[in-house]
């Protein structure tokens, strides 16, 4: 058994996908007999740290900065402010003198870099990134930023946090080239595809029942997630409206995000009978509210070029329902949806080719067959089983 610390910004009773994804991951270090400690930044504390512990991982809260829902300048050096926060909290708490046999940390955020490093060098132990999305990267793919003074001052963290590592684990393949340079500077560097995972999900209920809405008995196409500039939603309304005579088909869309507001009055102006929004549920909801939909939407933009496999996916593919993607060039989901045969993937800026695929998805007879096709891919490339066995295979 190992004594491993984990470092992240989201974890429960946060909502994110990211926080689920960590709560699984760390039950699973757990599972397999290790000696997890979540290290976490929480803006809500009244203290310098607290401890507790959940379904048996130790969780340390460390006093922070608020980062979420704020302005951008704000978020920023309160992101900034991160490794000092996780540094100055442990240092404060019981776990101040505690030898680590492994730290393992998750990005975004891109600022843990010498936070794991400190912790890397005082424990003299191995150290293993989690990379889910390559920033600023993708935030100049998307035009949100340009390469000036900013770019170059993310790239310098972006740049640290490698430097701290001794194995990257990437989402997919198409992430494996972006660290080339990395792996080749050092003998001692590990370069792999860490696939991402999700824990079976049991349905608890949900507070959302459709039979009692107006979309009541229609096949629905389901979005669970945050709608911001980078998910590119409108082009699921223009495919609501192309379908709003159909008494067939809806669409719902459950969570929040800066967009939201922008899209719910779109819906209202076009007076779309098939449409339903809803704020964030707690993620343990979600398989409750899934197994009242049909059809899962994963929306990506289309300027990204660095590939990643959106959270959403999985939660669809393990609750069996196919996906209508739309998606950036390259990226392996692709393939992977077309190849493994579960939904419809669309590269490109056709509101009319999309809503074609769509118009497909709605009206096929294999839809049995597709979701079956799901759970079966969700089992075999995304358990946490096999997530953690990975991980904790580069200590040894």
């Amino acid at each position: 058994a190992m004594r491993i610390a984990l470092i992240a910004d989201a974890y429960p009773p946060m909502r994110s996908s990211g926080a689920v994804q960590l709560r699984d991951l760390s039950r699973e270090f757990v599972r397999q007999g290790h000696d997890i400690t979540v290290i976490v930044p929480a803006a809500e504390l009244a203290t310098p740290w607290s401890i507790e512990i959940l379904a048996g991982v130790q969780v340390l809260r460390v006093k922070a900065m608020q980062t979420r829902d704020t302005n951008y300048a704000w978020r920023t050096l309160a992101e900034l402010a991160l490794s000092h926060f996780v540094r100055k909290g442990l240092l404060a708490s019981p776990l101040r003198d505690v030898k680590w046999d492994a730290v393992v940390w998750y990005s975004p955020t891109i600022f843990f870099g010498r936070a794991a490093n400190w912790l890397k060098v005082r424990s003299a132990c191995p150290s293993y990134l989690i990379i889910r999305d390559i920033f600023p990267e993708w935030a100049v793919d998307l035009g949100l930023m340009r390469r000036g003074p900013v770019y170059r001052f993310f790239k310098y963290f972006e740049r640290l946090q490698y430097e701290s590592a001794d194995t990257i684990g990437v989402q997919s393949p198409a992430g494996l080239s972006y660290f080339a340079d990395w792996a080749a500077a050092s003998p001692g560097r590990r370069l792999e595809v860490l696939q991402n995972w999700l824990a079976p999900a049991e349905n608890v209920g949900c507070s959302i029942d459709i039979s009692k809405t107006h979309l009541a008995g229609r096949h629905i196409f389901v979005y669970a997630g945050n709608m911001g500039a980078a998910q590119a939603m409108d082009m699921v309304l223009a495919l609501a409206e192309r379908l709003m005579s159909r008494t067939d088909v809806g669409f719902l869309f459950v969570g929040r995000g800066s967009d939201v507001p922008r899209l719910r009055a779109i819906a209202d102006e076009k007076k779309l009978p098939n449409v339903l929004f809803y704020d964030e549920i707690d993620p343990t909801e979600v398989p409750g509210l899934l197994i009242q939909c049909h059809v899962g939407l994963v929306m990506l933009d289309p300027r990204h070029k660095t590939h990643n496999v959106p959270g959403k996916f999985l939660t669809y593919m393990q609750a069996g329902l196919p996906v209508l993607a739309r998606l950036n060039a390259g990226n392996d989901l692709v393939e992977q949806i077309e190849d493994e045969g579960v939904g419809r993937a669309y590269v490109g800026d056709s509101v009319d080719a999309f809503g074609d695929l769509g118009i497909s998805l709605a009206n096929s007879t294999d839809r049995d067959r597709m979701s079956k096709r799901a759970v079966l891919l969700s089992d075999r490339l995304y358990s946490v089983r096999a997530a953690v066995h990975q991980i904790t295979s580069r200590f040894i």
